[in-house]
């Protein structure tokens, strides 16, 4: 899994401030393998840290002019 808060749609919201990777990292670029996907959704799970709110942005189809 890549998590990328320049792809989110959640990017410089509420919701960046209470998510795991602005919680851990500050931001930034992250690899998770499954097991580290996991991990981090037990640790949210039970209140340890936030759940990951990434939500990736959804590219706006482009318009063909003529």
């Amino acid at each position: 899994m890549r998590i990328d808060c320049d792809v989110c749609a959640m990017r410089n919201t509420d919701a960046c401030t209470d998510c795991v990777v602005t919680f851990l990292l500050a931001a930034g670029p992250v690899e998770l393998d499954s097991e580290e996907t996991e991990a981090l959704g037990n640790l949210a799970e039970v209140g340890l840290v936030p759940r990951l709110r990434l939500i990736p942005r959804q590219e706006e189809p482009t318009v063909a002019s003529g």
